[in-house]
């Protein structure tokens, strides 16, 4: 019975989760769930393990003003309780020894191992072309970004994507260095109007087996 509803509430969040873009500005989310949120998105899966996400939360609403002209002034970004950049680092493969001496002391992963995952992360990493640890960074930001989502929508709260932003001007505003990659921001907070329901393609039509067709 436990499974059953627990599978239940899931299905619950995934199929109402929305892209909602009118938020209740009167609607406040403390730093402390803002974290919480964090720590579970952030069990999502990454290269290595290498968690190269970061995070810039935005809850000011003098710096959410700030952001809503470089945001095409899409009125989320003010009305919404918090704008969360999600970033990836390009230098994230340095805390490999942090995050492997994790695993040690949870006794997940031998010194052995740990050495050996180091070299080799090591080796492929400190001379590989920006453009492939670009494709590293955004993948990783787009699992983890899609997770927070699901999160939010589990703890009763509403989320959008944003792509619609001028990037240059963004991490020139906040300070962002060019160690780090804009993977996107999210809004959340609090749907004062619900978003649109949407529809998806068959899954037959998006879905092959074993080969793909030929044109």
């Amino acid at each position: 019975m436990e499974q059953t509803m627990n599978q239940k509430a899931f299905a619950d969040v995934i199929r109402e989760r929305r892209s909602v873009r009118h938020y209740d500005a009167s609607v406040k989310i403390s730093r402390d769930e803002l974290k919480e949120m964090l720590a579970e998105a952030t069990l999502a899966p990454s290269s290595s393990n290498l968690q190269p996400w970061r995070f810039l939360i935005i809850d000011e609403q003098e710096l959410k003003e700030k952001l809503l002209p470089i945001a095409f002034n899409q009125k989320q970004v003010v009305e919404a309780a918090a704008v969360i950049a999600v970033l990836g680092d390009y230098e994230g493969y340095k805390q490999a020894e942090q995050i492997y001496q994790k695993a040690i002391d949870a006794g997940y992963m031998t010194e052995e191992a740990k050495a050996t995952m180091i070299a080799n992360i090591n080796r492929r990493y400190e001379n590989r072309e920006r453009s492939v640890l670009k494709e590293i960074a955004l993948v990783d930001g787009g699992l983890v970004a899609m997770q927070f989502m699901l999160v939010a929508k589990a703890r009763g709260y509403d989320t959008v994507p944003m792509g619609g932003y001028n990037d240059e001007l963004f991490k020139a505003a906040f300070h962002i260095s060019d160690r780090y990659e804009t993977v996107m921001l999210i809004a959340v907070g609090k749907a004062a109007q619900p978003g649109h329901p949407t529809t998806r393609l068959d899954v037959d039509a998006v879905t092959f087996w074993n080969e793909m067709p030929s044109k």
